[in-house]
């Protein structure tokens, strides 16, 4: 099956194209909701605490943090399923078929966080937020993407969108080695006995999803109060979760819960979150604020860093015979999706909140007037980059 042939992602594809446009609903609604004088039952909401309690147990938390922890552990769920299941019979079974992607996913986090670096190196808080711009939201790029219609040719899409799943893995990478704090070793005791659990169940070719489930949820329990941040635990179990059934008659245990995710994660879980997150209050906002280093930092890692790095790495790869590029994909078609990857606005976000939820840099300033600046920037430039080299392609 070649590259171009690939049918495996399609149905991901149009759920996200479509989800696309629910996060920028559930976010514009968000910005207005702050900026109205519903804004207090906007923060009221955010605020709420939510709690559990079983016996001595008690697990307590705004409902943000429920969105955040919770919620954003069955995106890296999905992710971690899509990666796992194209590793195994999908295109990145082959090295070529990866390596373009591969190459861009790494230029695309390294510039954007030496440019934020650059900008902020002076300050040792604001540089906690190193990995912001390192994002790329795919269900926002694959929405500008549906916007140009049959145009665009499946190859780009692939392209776009297994870039953002390395780019999603590289996040978790990220958040697994830079943002933990307050390590409990006891909780990561029971995180391990977790992880040993679903090893035997795997081996011993357990493939009911529910004792996986089950475990998974104990996981991601102990994750939460291990320190180690609780979206790991999505991952986690991903990889663990069978890929092929006991027998043929019975549905693949990984594709099977994968299909019933992405509705939930397109149309609820991203919305929700975009909702929770992206309501920036305007008031009072001055140059000084918008100019500082941070969100500048953000910005401008997004606009210039993303494109540069993703663009250059991709033809220094296509120049040392490294990678290949499709025969429908021309350079400038290239160039507009590397432009287009630095819409950050989810996982930006979501990094966002782990970088300064704790450190009351929010108080002095915004890294939310970066992201949205740079991903608004990002996302019309490269729809025109798109638009107008697409219509070449078509002519």
């Amino acid at each position: 099956m070649s590259y171009l042939e690939r049918f495996s992602l399609s149905r991901f594809l149009s759920l996200e194209s479509a989800g696309g446009i629910l996060l920028v609903a559930a976010a514009l609604l968000a910005i207005l909701l702050a900026n109205s004088p519903l804004q207090h039952y906007y923060a009221l909401l955010i605020d709420t605490p939510v709690g559990i309690r079983i016996g001595d147990f008690i697990l307590n938390k705004p409902f943000l943090l429920w969105v955040n922890d919770g919620l954003m552990a069955v995106f890296f769920l999905l992710v971690g399923l899509e990666l796992k299941r194209e590793f195994l019979e999908g295109e990145l079974k082959q090295l070529k078929n990866i390596a373009l992607p591969g190459l861009g996913a790494i230029g695309g986090m390294l510039l954007p966080a030496g440019i934020y670096i650059v900008f902020n190196h002076s300050d040792p808080t604001a540089m906690k937020g190193w990995a912001i711009p390192a994002a790329t939201d795919i269900a926002f790029a694959l929405g500008i993407l549906a916007l140009l219609g049959s145009r665009v040719p499946t190859s780009l899409k692939l392209f776009l969108t297994t870039l953002a799943i390395f780019d999603d893995v590289g996040a978790i990478i990220i958040i697994a080695c830079f943002y933990t704090s307050n390590i409990s070793a006891a909780a990561l005791i029971v995180a391990a006995i977790c992880i040993g659990a679903l090893l035997y169940l795997n081996r011993s070719g357990v493939t009911a999803k529910r004792f996986y489930i089950i475990v998974g949820l104990i996981m991601w329990t102990a994750l939460l109060k291990s320190g180690v941040h609780a979206t790991l635990a999505g991952l986690i179990l991903a990889m663990l979760l069978p890929m092929h059934p006991s027998n043929d008659s019975e549905p693949s245990p990984l594709k099977s819960l994968e299909s019933n995710l992405h509705p939930a994660v397109a149309f609820v879980i991203l919305p929700i979150f975009a909702f929770c997150n992206a309501g920036i209050s305007f008031t009072g906002i001055n140059a000084h604020q918008l100019l500082h280093p941070v969100p500048m930092g953000i910005a401008f890692g997004l606009f210039v860093g993303k494109q540069l790095g993703v663009f250059g790495m991709c033809w220094l790869g296509i120049r040392l015979r490294l990678a290949s590029l499709p025969h429908d994909i021309s350079i400038g078609t290239l160039y507009g999706v590397a432009v287009l990857c630095g819409i950050g606005f989810t996982m930006s976000l979501f990094i966002g909140s782990l970088a300064f939820e704790e450190t009351g840099i929010n108080q002095i300033v915004d890294e939310r007037l970066g992201i949205l600046l740079g991903s608004l920037i990002s996302g019309a430039l490269g729809y025109a980059i798109l638009r107008r080299s697409l219509s070449k392609v078509a002519a």
